[in-house]
């Protein structure tokens, strides 16, 4: 598995690399009616997917990587390189999605470490993330790859209670 930063053309995204985000969204049904970040999980839609990356696309400290592996789009990852909050010093892990029909077999582990790999590479000692509280499966995961949870709190988009979680990068 590697990973690449999506890089829209002219602020677009190709019609097949929209279509393939489209169904790596659109198979994490599960996630997305417990995150409730689209109107329908039964129905996602390229438009609602285009739109959402070119929200965090337009974030100045984020990075949206593609996790390709076996000659698809095996997952994504989008990281966000300052939290808004001053006093937090770490990157944040936003998003790591792995194709539903491939979950299980160690991919969104590997994509994991290549995002932790790539942050300290880039000389980070830190990084978190928030997991949604209605989540127990996330939570597990996260914990299994050596993340502790620090805190509670509602995330900043749409006030959903979740736990923040931290693993140093040693």
């Amino acid at each position: 598995m590697f990973l690449e930063p999506l890089a829209p053309t002219d602020g677009a995204l190709p019609g097949e690399l929209l279509t393939e985000l489209t169904a790596l969204y659109a198979a994490n049904r599960d996630f997305h009616a417990l995150s409730g970040d689209f109107p329908d999980a039964d129905d996602i839609r390229p438009e609602q997917v285009a739109a959402a990356l070119a929200d965090d696309l337009a974030h100045p400290d984020a990075e949206v990587l593609l996790a390709r592996g076996e000659g698809r789009l095996a997952g994504i990852a989008i990281t966000l390189a300052h939290h808004p909050d001053p006093a937090d010093p770490d990157p944040w892990i936003g998003l790591l999605m792995i194709d539903a029909a491939i979950q299980r077999r160690g991919y969104g582990r590997r994509l994991a470490e290549l995002v932790e790999n790539r942050l300290r590479t880039g000389g980070r000692t830190a990084v978190r993330l928030a997991v949604l509280d209605n989540s127990p499966r996330a939570l597990t995961f996260w914990t299994a790859l050596g993340y502790e949870p620090i805190t509670h709190r509602p995330d900043l988009d749409r006030g959903r209670p979740c736990t923040v979680l931290r693993k140093p990068l040693t």
